[in-house]
């Protein structure tokens, strides 16, 4: 028999973050949150998205053992703004039995009627700063620290359950050549010409937070068309420059203005951090940020983050100018390769981005859709 109660206390709340230590315990491409932070995402106190969503969390027990976990989630933003009636689902995960995923699914319906919406999404998190997709191909590539991983019979659960496919996300891992391509460098230095553009060149954190509202403006510009789209609200952006910005080595934030200063693109790398998380296993201390900081001085492989272009410069070369810059970091640094963060599978500008490189498509995902 099957029972799925609700979290209600904090011991039950560090035994859904560690279910997935357990499940994943044997696999070698899984990719370890760090067990406070995940904690801290998911308290109403420390984390401001809480003040537009409210999450539910749920365990499935059978014999008496966790077997699977789930977050239902209303985003007060896109139900009464966007108008969409959408009850989402997140950090979902389970043992390969359907009914734990039928019983643990249900509970989001319930909650999805109780507040008169109309359909089911996921999984996703709480904004779209959070983590968002299953994983449907690329099992055996190493997970990133932005995204999920999951077992293969999930697509299966879901699928047998009458769920559609919502949206899909593509990643892709990029070689990096030994010098820039001729045309990237040339054609770089004719639209910084001709639009009077400049870089901005970070030597410190200090000097990256005065653009990160600005930042985060065009991210909001840049996917604002786009299905899965949320507006970040401004105490999300605080939240995000005061936890996480100052952690960036300068060097990997790559800024373009105008004759005016007025910012028209970033782009964020960091390097990969995945290995040193599998090291870490969900704990910094005592000794797990040793593993961190090793990756931050020395790695072959870096993620690519974010990207945010104004609408005004989107098709103008603009990103020519951030690859060339990107280049020389990398190899400065060292790094011989990039992972993409998943890409909506319509966003086609950013996914032509790759076509002066050696690239190759390695993992999909995407979100399931059921009408409530």
């Amino acid at each position: 028999m099957i029972i799925v109660n609700e979290v209600t206390k904090k011991n039950d709340l560090k035994t859904f973050v560690k279910f997935p230590f357990q499940l994943y315990k044997n696999s070698e491409y899984w990719v370890p949150p760090i067990i406070n932070e995940e904690l801290e995402s998911m308290d109403k106190d420390k984390n401001p998205v809480f003040k537009n969503a409210e999450a539910r969390f749920f365990l499935a027990y059978k014999d008496n053992k966790v077997v699977g976990r789930i977050a239902a989630i209303v985003n007060w933003v896109e139900v009464k703004e966007q108008q969409k009636k959408k009850i989402r689902f997140g950090w979902f995960d389970t043992v390969d039995d359907i009914e734990v995923t039928s019983a643990l699914l249900e509970k989001v319906y319930e909650i999805g009627r109780e507040q008169q919406l109309e359909y089911i999404e996921g999984p996703v998190g709480f904004s779209n700063m959070d983590k968002a997709g299953m994983l449907t191909e690329g099992f055996e590539e190493l997970n990133t620290m932005i995204t999920w991983y999951n077992y293969p019979y999930y697509k299966d659960h879901f699928e047998q359950l009458g769920f559609e496919k919502a949206a899909e996300w593509v990643e892709y891992r990029i070689d990096i050549p030994d010098s820039a391509p001729e045309k990237v460098t040339k054609f770089s230095k004719m639209v910084m010409e001709r639009y009077k553009l400049k870089l901005l060149i970070f030597k410190s954190s200090k000097e990256i937070i005065p653009y990160v509202d600005e930042m985060f403006g065009l991210l909001n510009k840049t996917y604002n068309s786009l299905q899965t789209f949320v507006p970040i609200q401004q105490y999300q952006i605080d939240h995000y420059k005061e936890k996480y910005i100052r952690y960036i080595h300068p060097e990997f934030i790559n800024c373009v203005t105008d004759e005016t200063g007025k910012l028209i693109a970033f782009a964020i790398t960091m390097p990969s951090f995945s290995k040193a998380l599998q090291k870490v296993n969900g704990k910094l201390f005592p000794f797990g940020f040793i593993h961190i900081l090793r990756a931050q001085k020395k790695n072959d492989t870096a993620s690519f983050y974010l990207i945010g272009i104004d609408p005004e410069y989107q098709n103008k070369g603009v990103t020519a100018i951030i690859f060339k810059e990107m280049l020389k970091v990398f190899h400065r640094r060292g790094i011989t390769r990039v992972e993409t963060n998943p890409e909506l599978e319509e966003n086609k500008a950013i996914q032509a981005l790759w076509n002066s490189y050696d690239h190759r498509l390695h993992k999909r995902r995407r979100t399931y859709r059921k009408t409530l």
